[in-house]
Protein backbone atom coordinates (compact mmCIF):
# COMPACT_ATOMS: atom_id res chain seq x y z
CA UNK A 1 0.00 0.00 0.00
CA UNK A 2 2.76 2.78 1.22
CA UNK A 3 4.40 1.44 -2.44
CA UNK A 4 1.25 2.17 -4.28
CA UNK A 5 0.82 5.61 -2.27
CA UNK A 6 4.34 6.46 -3.39
CA UNK A 7 4.14 5.58 -6.92
CA UNK A 8 1.14 7.65 -7.31
CA UNK A 9 2.76 10.84 -6.15
CA UNK A 10 5.86 10.26 -7.99
CA UNK A 11 3.79 10.19 -11.06
CA UNK A 12 1.94 13.03 -10.55
CA UNK A 13 5.15 14.92 -9.52
CA UNK A 14 6.52 13.68 -12.87
CA UNK A 15 3.72 15.21 -15.22
CA UNK A 16 2.93 18.27 -13.08
CA UNK A 17 5.63 21.49 -13.93
CA UNK A 18 7.22 22.64 -10.69
CA UNK A 19 6.06 26.10 -9.14
CA UNK A 20 2.20 25.58 -10.09
CA UNK A 21 -0.91 25.09 -7.74
CA UNK A 22 -2.69 21.82 -7.50
CA UNK A 23 -6.31 22.04 -6.95
CA UNK A 24 -7.61 19.73 -4.77
CA UNK A 25 -10.97 19.49 -7.50
CA UNK A 26 -8.48 18.50 -9.87
CA UNK A 27 -6.29 15.60 -8.17
CA UNK A 28 -10.40 14.35 -7.38
CA UNK A 29 -10.55 13.79 -10.58
CA UNK A 30 -6.90 12.65 -12.00
CA UNK A 31 -7.88 9.52 -8.92
CA UNK A 32 -6.09 11.34 -5.94
CA UNK A 33 -8.79 10.82 -3.03
CA UNK A 34 -9.25 13.19 0.05
CA UNK A 35 -7.73 10.67 1.97
CA UNK A 36 -4.55 9.82 -0.39
CA UNK A 37 -4.18 13.61 -0.60
CA UNK A 38 -4.25 14.38 3.27
CA UNK A 39 -1.33 11.56 3.75
CA UNK A 40 1.10 13.22 1.05
CA UNK A 41 0.47 16.69 3.09
CA UNK A 42 1.09 14.77 6.21
CA UNK A 43 3.99 12.82 4.74
CA UNK A 44 5.63 16.38 3.43
CA UNK A 45 5.33 15.31 -0.42
CA UNK A 46 2.60 18.27 -0.52
CA UNK A 47 1.99 21.93 1.46
CA UNK A 48 -1.30 23.39 2.01
CA UNK A 49 -1.20 26.62 -0.19
CA UNK A 50 -5.13 27.61 0.88
CA UNK A 51 -8.31 25.49 1.75
CA UNK A 52 -8.26 23.77 -2.02
CA UNK A 53 -4.86 24.04 -3.11
CA UNK A 54 -1.83 22.77 -2.41
CA UNK A 55 2.03 22.49 -4.40
CA UNK A 56 4.93 20.90 -4.04
CA UNK A 57 6.86 20.70 -0.40
CA UNK A 58 10.09 22.01 -1.99
CA UNK A 59 9.00 25.11 -3.59
CA UNK A 60 6.73 28.13 -3.35
CA UNK A 61 4.02 29.01 -6.51
CA UNK A 62 3.80 32.36 -7.97
CA UNK A 63 0.52 33.47 -9.22
CA UNK A 64 1.38 32.61 -12.47
CA UNK A 65 1.12 28.86 -11.11
CA UNK A 66 -2.00 29.73 -9.67
CA UNK A 67 -3.05 30.79 -13.23
CA UNK A 68 -2.01 27.57 -14.48
CA UNK A 69 -4.28 25.63 -12.40
CA UNK A 70 -6.80 28.25 -13.64
CA UNK A 71 -6.12 27.56 -16.85
CA UNK A 72 -5.13 23.73 -17.29
CA UNK A 73 -7.06 22.49 -14.26
CA UNK A 74 -10.43 24.66 -14.07
CA UNK A 75 -10.49 25.40 -17.74
CA UNK A 76 -10.95 29.18 -17.39
CA UNK A 77 -10.28 31.94 -19.66
CA UNK A 78 -8.67 33.80 -16.66
CA UNK A 79 -5.33 35.37 -18.15
CA UNK A 80 -3.07 37.85 -17.18
CA UNK A 81 -4.08 41.02 -19.43
CA UNK A 82 -3.74 45.11 -19.73
CA UNK A 83 -0.61 46.56 -18.74
CA UNK A 84 0.39 42.80 -17.16
CA UNK A 85 0.39 41.53 -20.27
CA UNK A 86 2.42 44.18 -22.26
CA UNK A 87 4.93 43.41 -19.66
CA UNK A 88 5.26 40.08 -19.76
CA UNK A 89 5.58 40.27 -23.83
CA UNK A 90 8.55 43.59 -23.60
CA UNK A 91 5.87 46.16 -25.15
CA UNK A 92 6.20 48.14 -21.98
CA UNK A 93 9.70 48.99 -22.10
CA UNK A 94 9.28 51.68 -19.62
CA UNK A 95 7.57 48.91 -16.78
CA UNK A 96 9.07 46.61 -15.21
CA UNK A 97 7.57 43.03 -15.58
CA UNK A 98 7.75 42.70 -11.70
CA UNK A 99 5.44 45.26 -10.66
CA UNK A 100 3.16 44.63 -7.94
CA UNK A 101 0.46 45.64 -9.59
CA UNK A 102 -1.24 42.47 -11.18
CA UNK A 103 -4.02 43.08 -14.03
CA UNK A 104 -5.67 39.73 -14.26
CA UNK A 105 -8.91 39.48 -16.77
CA UNK A 106 -11.74 36.81 -17.30
CA UNK A 107 -15.37 36.03 -18.61
CA UNK A 108 -18.41 37.42 -17.06
CA UNK A 109 -19.60 34.45 -14.76
CA UNK A 110 -15.90 33.26 -14.26
CA UNK A 111 -14.73 34.06 -10.86
CA UNK A 112 -11.53 33.59 -9.22
CA UNK A 113 -11.70 30.93 -6.25
CA UNK A 114 -10.91 31.53 -2.79
CA UNK A 115 -7.92 29.99 -2.90
CA UNK A 116 -6.38 32.41 -5.20
CA UNK A 117 -8.43 35.22 -3.38
CA UNK A 118 -7.08 34.46 0.10
CA UNK A 119 -3.25 33.99 -0.96
CA UNK A 120 -0.71 36.22 -0.20
CA UNK A 121 1.25 36.68 -3.47
CA UNK A 122 3.30 39.32 -2.55
CA UNK A 123 1.43 41.44 -5.39
CA UNK A 124 -1.68 43.66 -5.59
CA UNK A 125 -3.85 40.98 -7.46
CA UNK A 126 -6.72 43.25 -9.60
CA UNK A 127 -9.14 40.70 -11.23
CA UNK A 128 -11.49 42.23 -14.00
CA UNK A 129 -14.84 40.19 -15.26
CA UNK A 130 -15.92 40.96 -18.54
CA UNK A 131 -18.15 39.95 -21.89
CA UNK A 132 -16.63 42.91 -23.96
CA UNK A 133 -14.44 40.69 -25.94
CA UNK A 134 -15.02 36.90 -26.57
CA UNK A 135 -13.21 34.82 -24.20
CA UNK A 136 -10.82 32.74 -26.48
CA UNK A 137 -10.41 35.50 -28.66
CA UNK A 138 -6.61 37.30 -29.01
CA UNK A 139 -5.01 34.93 -26.12
CA UNK A 140 -1.46 34.05 -26.56
CA UNK A 141 0.98 31.58 -24.79
CA UNK A 142 3.52 32.61 -23.01
CA UNK A 143 6.64 30.18 -21.42
CA UNK A 144 8.03 30.52 -18.16
CA UNK A 145 10.20 28.46 -16.08
CA UNK A 146 8.75 25.29 -16.70
CA UNK A 147 5.26 25.96 -17.77
CA UNK A 148 3.54 28.05 -19.86
CA UNK A 149 0.26 30.23 -19.38
CA UNK A 150 -2.35 32.16 -21.26
CA UNK A 151 -2.16 35.93 -21.70
CA UNK A 152 -3.67 38.59 -23.54
CA UNK A 153 -2.10 39.36 -27.05
CA UNK A 154 -0.38 42.79 -27.44
CA UNK A 155 -3.81 43.79 -29.27
CA UNK A 156 -5.84 42.41 -26.76
CA UNK A 157 -3.92 43.80 -23.97
CA UNK A 158 -4.29 47.30 -25.00
CA UNK A 159 -7.95 46.89 -25.57
CA UNK A 160 -7.90 46.19 -21.96
CA UNK A 161 -6.39 48.98 -21.09
CA UNK A 162 -8.52 50.87 -22.71
CA UNK A 163 -11.40 48.91 -21.13
CA UNK A 164 -10.27 50.22 -17.73
CA UNK A 165 -9.75 53.90 -18.24
CA UNK A 166 -9.98 56.44 -17.69
CA UNK A 167 -11.32 55.15 -13.96
CA UNK A 168 -8.69 52.49 -13.89
CA UNK A 169 -6.17 53.51 -15.85
CA UNK A 170 -4.80 56.55 -17.63
CA UNK A 171 -5.69 57.05 -20.97
CA UNK A 172 -2.06 58.99 -21.55
CA UNK A 173 -0.52 55.92 -19.97
CA UNK A 174 -2.87 54.03 -23.00
CA UNK A 175 -1.57 56.02 -25.50
CA UNK A 176 2.59 55.83 -24.70
CA UNK A 177 1.54 51.83 -24.70
CA UNK A 178 -0.26 51.84 -28.34
CA UNK A 179 3.26 53.39 -29.32
CA UNK A 180 4.77 50.39 -29.24
CA UNK A 181 2.43 48.86 -30.88
CA UNK A 182 3.89 49.19 -34.39
CA UNK A 183 3.74 45.61 -35.37
CA UNK A 184 0.27 44.13 -34.64
CA UNK A 185 -1.49 41.68 -37.19
CA UNK A 186 -4.01 43.60 -39.28
CA UNK A 187 -6.13 40.35 -39.52
CA UNK A 188 -6.45 40.25 -35.55
CA UNK A 189 -6.73 43.60 -34.53
CA UNK A 190 -9.85 43.61 -37.23
CA UNK A 191 -11.39 40.37 -35.90
CA UNK A 192 -11.07 41.87 -32.40
CA UNK A 193 -12.64 45.34 -33.56
CA UNK A 194 -15.55 43.45 -34.73
CA UNK A 195 -16.31 41.26 -32.10
CA UNK A 196 -15.72 44.12 -29.17
CA UNK A 197 -18.52 45.19 -27.70
CA UNK A 198 -17.48 48.10 -25.92
CA UNK A 199 -17.96 51.63 -28.30
CA UNK A 200 -15.66 53.12 -26.15
CA UNK A 201 -12.84 50.79 -26.31
CA UNK A 202 -12.76 50.89 -30.27
CA UNK A 203 -13.38 54.68 -30.42
CA UNK A 204 -10.21 55.20 -28.82
CA UNK A 205 -8.22 52.44 -29.97
CA UNK A 206 -8.61 53.66 -33.44
CA UNK A 207 -8.08 56.91 -32.85
CA UNK A 208 -4.79 56.25 -31.21
CA UNK A 209 -3.18 54.07 -33.96
CA UNK A 210 -4.54 56.48 -36.45
CA UNK A 211 -3.04 59.56 -34.70
CA UNK A 212 -0.01 57.14 -34.25
CA UNK A 213 0.15 56.15 -37.72
CA UNK A 214 0.60 53.06 -37.02
CA UNK A 215 1.17 50.52 -40.46
CA UNK A 216 -1.32 48.00 -39.92
CA UNK A 217 -4.36 50.82 -39.36
CA UNK A 218 -4.62 51.15 -43.25
CA UNK A 219 -5.42 47.73 -43.13
CA UNK A 220 -8.37 47.77 -40.95
CA UNK A 221 -12.02 47.76 -42.64
CA UNK A 222 -13.71 50.44 -40.91
CA UNK A 223 -16.21 49.49 -42.65
CA UNK A 224 -17.06 46.09 -40.27
CA UNK A 225 -16.38 48.30 -37.26
CA UNK A 226 -19.83 49.15 -35.44
CA UNK A 227 -18.84 52.61 -33.58
CA UNK A 228 -22.03 53.54 -32.04
CA UNK A 229 -24.15 56.56 -32.38
CA UNK A 230 -23.70 59.57 -30.25
CA UNK A 231 -21.01 61.46 -28.73
CA UNK A 232 -18.70 60.06 -25.68
CA UNK A 233 -17.15 62.43 -23.22
CA UNK A 234 -14.37 60.77 -20.99
CA UNK A 235 -13.15 63.39 -19.08
CA UNK A 236 -14.28 67.06 -17.74
CA UNK A 237 -12.57 69.59 -19.94
CA UNK A 238 -11.24 67.91 -22.55
CA UNK A 239 -11.18 68.27 -26.70
CA UNK A 240 -13.76 66.89 -28.85
CA UNK A 241 -12.87 64.76 -31.92
CA UNK A 242 -14.97 64.80 -34.05
CA UNK A 243 -14.35 61.56 -36.67
CA UNK A 244 -14.62 59.39 -33.70
CA UNK A 245 -17.07 61.72 -31.23
CA UNK A 246 -14.94 61.36 -28.31
CA UNK A 247 -14.55 64.10 -25.78
CA UNK A 248 -10.20 63.03 -24.45
CA UNK A 249 -7.43 64.75 -22.79
CA UNK A 250 -6.12 68.00 -24.34
CA UNK A 251 -2.76 66.21 -23.77
CA UNK A 252 -3.91 63.59 -26.19
CA UNK A 253 -4.65 65.77 -29.25
CA UNK A 254 -2.99 68.61 -31.45
CA UNK A 255 -5.88 70.72 -32.25
CA UNK A 256 -8.25 68.00 -33.02
CA UNK A 257 -12.00 69.47 -33.85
Amino acid sequence: MLTEKRTKINQLLAIIPPGVVLQSSWLLNQGYSLDLQKYYRNSGWLKALENGAMFRSNEQPRYEGGIFALQRQSGLSVHPGGRTALAFLGKAHYLELNTSQIWLFGGEKEKLPAWFKKHKWGKQIHYKSSSFLPMELGLTEFSLAGFSIHVASPARAIMECLYLAPENFDLVECYELMENLNDLRPTLVQELLEACTSIKVKRLFLYMAEKLNHPWYKHINLSKVDLGKGKRSLVKDGLYVSKFKITIPKTLTNNEQ
